[in-house]
């Protein structure tokens, strides 16, 4: 897919002055300069440098099905045509879908950006650490390499080699070994090393003993994020809840509402679906209750899914409280920089990539605008009901434009502006998703006439995420 790409016409409209009323109308944090979504560069590059990868990780997108990525290394010119952006960047992160260490340039491509970024930026990557030998850690940390993430998403042998397929537990802590090591004789003591652990129903139990292991052996930041299931198979290890903040603030009086006056609400569906004529006195309080609940919901523009909020788990809802509390301990009697997502998705919603100004290159020089739509793929969010299909949003290709002018497109300038309204719908809490403007395979506009497709983005929602 390729398209010309003209600027953005201002017509006596400045940078500043359309970051301003940005900033003005969602009352975005600081408005002491223009927002990195509005600045004639962007200030964060996020490259891939290869679809190419050593393993074959169960829950990856490149195993599932509905997948289009093909294998390809970024080759020394496209990442030469990123390079007028270097000096605006505040950090490059050399990850996408693949494995960054397969390609054979990547110590070049790290040399070029740190002599251009200014001062006080960094470079960086993920990485499953296998291929990582004394020789190339110190080779990278020569090069001017800031941070690197390893995948650890167990430290049993068996759970992490399902998980990770073609890896072993020894490959990461030899890897930390090496990195610490590679720190010292470079004399880079601001190196970071750290892990990326993925939740999951089967592994969160290990997450607290996985962080302490991790910190005895040099860790100095964790990222910690929810699964994407990209098969249906998957969706059982789900460990995360379905219902928003704001709609279990609104629920939990009525709950409670309902039991200390006797109401079992938990029979709603099996009664409004019995299709009788008549009901009993007690079935018409249930649905009576909750219909008043809904109604309070709608008056309040919450979205409430009665389904999602009827059949919570409130056992795992405590299990992740409790296992989250644990994390943070761990974090601050050791000095571990931690991050968490959510439990529950949030309704006051924040996309860090458009707020931060953020470019996504692909290997063959598209640009994109997030994780989310960078790549074109099939997932899952809820029950297997609610599946859909992403289709990367594409502003162009440095191959035949210049990065500032594709990042200065009215198109991807006003995607930018749109996001940043946060006026998207709610499809995952919503009562009638999956409808068709979201279940298609070409998105158009959600119900409320966005074109952006973000209304089920867990990224926006706190649930997901990644090395930025």
């Amino acid at each position: 897919m390729k398209e010309s790409v003209g600027c953005l016409p201002t017509n006596g409209v400045s940078f500043q002055m359309l970051s301003n009323n940005i900033c003005q109308e969602n009352n975005l944090s600081s408005c002491s300069g223009p927002q990195p979504a509005f600045r004639k560069h962007p200030s964060k590059l996020f490259v891939e440098t290869t679809t190419r990868c050593n393993f074959k990780c169960q829950a990856c997108v490149k195993q599932s099905s509905g997948n289009g990525i093909v294998d390809g290394d970024m080759s020394l010119a496209t990442f030469m045509a990123l390079v007028p952006v270097f000096p605006y960047l505040e950090n490059m992160v050399l990850s996408g879908i693949g494995e960054p260490l397969l390609h054979p340039r990547l110590e070049e491509f790290i040399g070029i950006a740190k002599k251009t970024m200014p001062h006080g930026s960094w470079v960086g990557f993920q990485s499953n650490g296998a291929l990582l030998t004394k020789t190339r850690a110190i080779s990278l940390i020569s090069a001017g390499l800031d941070r690197i993430c390893l995948s650890l998403d167990s430290v049993a042998g068996d759970t992490f080699r399902t998980l990770r397929e073609g890896g072993e537990v020894t490959d990461i802590e030899q890897a930390l070994s090496i990195l610490g090591s590679a720190k010292d004789l470079c004399g880079k003591a601001e190196f970071e090393i750290g892990i990326e652990f993925v939740l999951r129903r089967d592994n969160v139990h290990e997450l607290v003993d996985v962080l302490k292991w991790a910190t005895d052996r040099g860790a100095t930041f964790a990222i910690v994020t929810h699964l994407l299931p990209y098969e249906s198979s998957h969706v059982s290890q789900i460990s995360y809840e379905y219902n928003s903040d704001d709609a279990l603030a609104l629920y939990e009086p009525w709950k409670r509402m309902a039991d200390s006056e006797g109401i079992d609400i938990s029979k709603y569906f099996d009664i409004l679906f019995s299709f009788r004529i008549f009901r009993t006195q007690e079935e018409q309080r249930i649905l009576d209750h909750v219909r008043h609940m809904m109604l309070e919901s709608n008056q309040r523009g919450i979205f409430l899914r009665v389904k999602n909020i009827l059949e919570r788990d409130e056992t795992l809802f405590e299990e992740m409280t409790r296992i989250f509390d644990e994390a943070k301990g761990v974090a601050e009697s050791t000095g571990l920089s931690l991050r968490l997502p959510e439990i529950l998705p949030t309704a006051n919603r924040k996309c860090d990539f458009v707020e931060g100004g953020s470019a996504m290159v692909s290997w063959d020089g598209s640009v994109h605008p997030c994780y989310y739509l960078w790549h074109n793929y099939d997932c899952y969010y809820r029950e297997r009901d609610l599946h859909k299909h992403i289709e990367a949003k594409y502003f162009g290709n440095t191959e035949h434009n210049s990065i500032e002018s594709i990042w200065n497109t009215q198109k991807f300038i006003l995607f930018r502006k749109e996001v940043l309204k946060y006026e998207f719908s709610y499809c995952t809490n919503c009562n009638v998703s999956p409808c068709n403007l979201i279940d298609t395979s070409e998105f158009s506009n959600d119900c409320h006439t966005n074109t952006v497709p973000c209304g089920d983005c867990f990224w926006c929602m706190g649930m997901f995420n990644c090395m930025q």
